[in-house]
C-alpha cells in the first residue's frame, strides 16, 4: 500500500493596479493570481489562509481566514485551483507570504508555506 503524501505546489503572479492606487495618499494596490496544483497523491480540501503583508515601511498586516474568494477548493491529486484577489499597502513595494491549511480526506490536517513574494509599483525595483 502506498504511503499518503500529500502536497500542494503554490504560484504566484502579481500586478500592480495603477487605476486603484493614489501615491498621493499612500495607497498602492495589487492583484495577485494564486495557483494550487496538488502534486501529492491524496485528495485534499482547502480550509483556510494565514497572509503576512509588509510595506517597506515595515508595517505588518496579518490576515487570516476561512477558504479563498469564498471557496474551499477539493482537490484530486493532478488538479489545481486558480484564484485571484489583492490588497493595498502604504509604500510602492511591499511582501506576502503566509501558509494555507489543508485537510486529507482521511481527516489529518496539513499545512502548505506560501512563499514570500513582492509587490512592487511600476519603476520601483530593477
Amino acid at each position: 500500500m502506498p504511503s499518503i503524501a500529500p502536497a500542494i505546489e503554490v504560484s504566484v503572479t502579481t500586478r500592480y493596479l495603477r487605476e486603484q492606487s493614489a501615491p498621493d495618499q499612500a495607497r498602492y494596490s495589487f492583484s495577485y493570481t494564486i495557483t494550487l496544483r496538488n502534486v501529492g497523491n491524496v485528495a485534499a480540501r482547502l480550509l483556510s489562509r494565514q497572509w503576512i503583508v509588509r510595506d517597506a515601511s515595515g508595517h505588518t498586516e496579518e490576515i487570516r481566514g476561512d477558504g479563498v474568494v469564498g471557496q474551499h477548493p477539493h482537490l484530486q491529486p493532478g488538479e489545481s485551483f486558480q484564484y485571484s484577489s489583492g490588497t493595498v499597502i502604504a509604500t510602492p513595494v511591499g511582501t506576502m507570504q503566509g501558509s494555507y491549511r489543508w485537510q486529507l480526506d482521511g481527516g489529518r490536517e496539513f499545512d502548505t508555506p506560501i512563499p514570500e513574494f513582492t509587490l512592487s509599483g511600476p519603476r520601483t525595483l530593477h
